[in-house]
C-alpha cells in the first residue's frame, strides 16, 4: 500500500458553462473509493452532505490496481457546479498533481482539501471530484469519484477563547464581590448585635455633707474628729450637736 500525500488547496471562483457534460471514464482494472475525513462523511449514505463555509474540507481518494499493468495516478481536482445543471461551473479548485505509480496488486491513497467560500453559505451546490490517471499504455482515464449535491452551511462558532476568558473574569469578579459583601455584612451584624457593655461601678458615699451624724454619740464623734484620719471630715452638724459641743468646751474651761 502506497503512502498518503497531504495537500491543502485554494480555489478561484469563476462561472463558466460547458456545452457537453465532461466525459467520465473508468478502467476496468482499477477500483477507487472516497472518504471524507473533515467533516466525516461516507459517500452513498443517502443523507444530505453539509460542508462548513469558511472551513477546510478534507478527503482521501483510494486507488487499487487489479490489472497486470502499472497505473499512474496523475491529478485530483474538485469543482462546485449548479445543482440543477452540472455543466455550469461555479468554482474550480486547484488540481493537485501526484504522479503516483501503482504496481499490479497494490493500492495507494492520496489526500485533497479545499476551502468553501463563506459567501456560499446557505446555498446548495453540485460537488464534482475527479481522479485522473493513466495506464502503462498511455490510455487516459478521468473518473468522477464524487458527483453529488451538497449544502454549504454557516457554522455557529459558539464561544471563542476571548469571550470565554471574559466570562471567567466576570464570574471571578462577581464571586469576589459576594465574598466581600458577606464579610462586611457579617462584621456589621456582629457590631449591631453586641452593644458596648457598660461596667457598673458601685460607689459609696463620696461626700461627707450627705452623711447624717445625729445618731452618733458626741464622745465618739469627737474622737473621730480628733483622729488623724478623721480630721478631714467636716460633717454637717445639727443644732443638738452644736449645743453638746459648746457644753463640753465650757466644762473644760
Amino acid at each position: 500500500v502506497e503512502g498518503e500525500d497531504a495537500s491543502v488547496t485554494g480555489g478561484q471562483t469563476e462561472e463558466t458553462e460547458t456545452d457537453d457534460e465532461p466525459e467520465t471514464t473508468k478502467s476496468p482494472d482499477a477500483d477507487t473509493f472516497l472518504l471524507f475525513t473533515r467533516p466525516l462523511y461516507s459517500a452513498g449514505s443517502g443523507s444530505q452532505f453539509e460542508l462548513p463555509a469558511g472551513y477546510p474540507v478534507e478527503f482521501l481518494v483510494g486507488f487499487t490496481n487489479k490489472g497486470s499493468d502499472d497505473f499512474i495516478v496523475e491529478t485530483v481536482e474538485a469543482s462546485f457546479r449548479y445543482p440543477m445543471d452540472f455543466n455550469y461551473f461555479i468554482q474550480n479548485f486547484s488540481a493537485i498533481a501526484y504522479n503516483r505509480e501503482i504496481k499490479p496488486g497494490h493500492e495507494a491513497t492520496v489526500s485533497y482539501s479545499f476551502l468553501p467560500s463563506e459567501s456560499f453559505a446557505g446555498r446548495p451546490f453540485g460537488l464534482n471530484i475527479a481522479l485522473n490517471y493513466r495506464d502503462a499504455s498511455g490510455n487516459q482515464f478521468s473518473e468522477a469519484v464524487f458527483n453529488e449535491t451538497v449544502s454549504i452551511v454557516e457554522v455557529d462558532e459558539g464561544l471563542d477563547g476571548e469571550t470565554f476568558f471574559l466570562y471567567v473574569f466576570l464570574a471571578a469578579v462577581v464571586v469576589l464581590l459576594l465574598v466581600l459583601g458577606q464579610q462586611f455584612l457579617g462584621s456589621y451584624g456582629k457590631r449591631k448585635r453586641s452593644p458596648a457593655v457598660r461596667k457598673t461601678v458601685e460607689t459609696g458615699t463620696t461626700s461627707t455633707k450627705d452623711v447624717d451624724y445625729e445618731w452618733i454619740p458626741a464622745e465618739t464623734l469627737k474622737k473621730i474628729q480628733n483622729s488623724p484620719k478623721g480630721g478631714k471630715v467636716s460633717p454637717k452638724q445639727s443644732p443638738r450637736q452644736r449645743k453638746a459641743k459648746r457644753a463640753v468646751g465650757a466644762g473644760d474651761d
